[in-house]
């Protein structure tokens, strides 16, 4: 069984946090809202492994 990598894992993390920003930009509330919960579904979708979303919900939680 696989665990929930937490460590840094994504190339230009800064260049990353500023695309999704970016997104956001002009945005609602309510559009941010939807807009982070879509991305969510999208990227649970592209995970697939239940039990990496169990530890990923979990932690997000704690956090």
């Amino acid at each position: 069984m696989a665990d929930l990598n937490t460590e840094p894992n994504i190339a230009d993390v800064d260049g990353f946090y500023a695309e999704l920003l970016n997104a956001h930009e002009g945005c609602s509330p309510d559009e941010t809202h939807a807009l982070n919960a879509r991305l969510v579904l999208l990227l649970a979708n592209h995970v697939g492994d239940r039990e990496i979303l169990r530890q990923a919900l979990a932690a997000a939680r704690n956090a």
